[in-house]
């Protein structure tokens, strides 16, 4: 059993954050955002991230870009030129162009925590890419940390 397990930085503290890592076993960080090094992120951006990670808790860090949107199709759900339906629907024919499944070993993820901002994982692109993985491979088990 491969187990995904996904996590949004919004609306936790840096030692939230960290415990639940911790506690849950995450033994690799991905990061799926577009952009990693936003000054909004705080304790979150990329190169502060790979160093908490790797120092508070032994985590690797990765920024894996090929599993985010692009900055149109967020921008055009974030401006409702589309809706939850549609952003679905176009993310989905963006991972499966990028052949996300062909170019990663989804066995390279167990016990990996995909990490974006978003608080929840109801409307958010890492729950998005997670179901597309154990679609593929049903000896996936998916975990939402909140």
């Amino acid at each position: 059993m491969i187990r995904l397990l996904t996590i949004g930085f919004t609306k936790k503290t840096a030692k939230q954050f960290f415990e639940l890592l911790k506690l849950n076993g995450v033994k690799k960080l991905v990061d799926i955002r577009i952009n990693n090094s936003s000054q909004l992120a705080g304790f979150a951006k990329g190169k502060d991230l790979e160093y908490f990670a790797k120092e508070i808790n032994g985590i690797s860090y990765f920024h894996v870009p090929d599993f985010a949107p692009t900055k149109e199709l967020l921008a055009d759900y974030q401006n409702k030129k589309i809706d939850w339906i549609g952003y679905q629907k176009k993310f989905r024919q963006l991972i499966e162009k990028r052949d996300i499944d062909k170019n990663y070993n989804i066995k390279d993820f167990d016990n990996a925590c995909f990490l974006c901002s978003e608080e929840v994982p109801d409307q958010c692109h890492r729950r998005l890419v997670v179901e597309y993985f154990r679609e593929i491979n049903s000896d996936i088990q998916i975990v939402h940390i909140k």
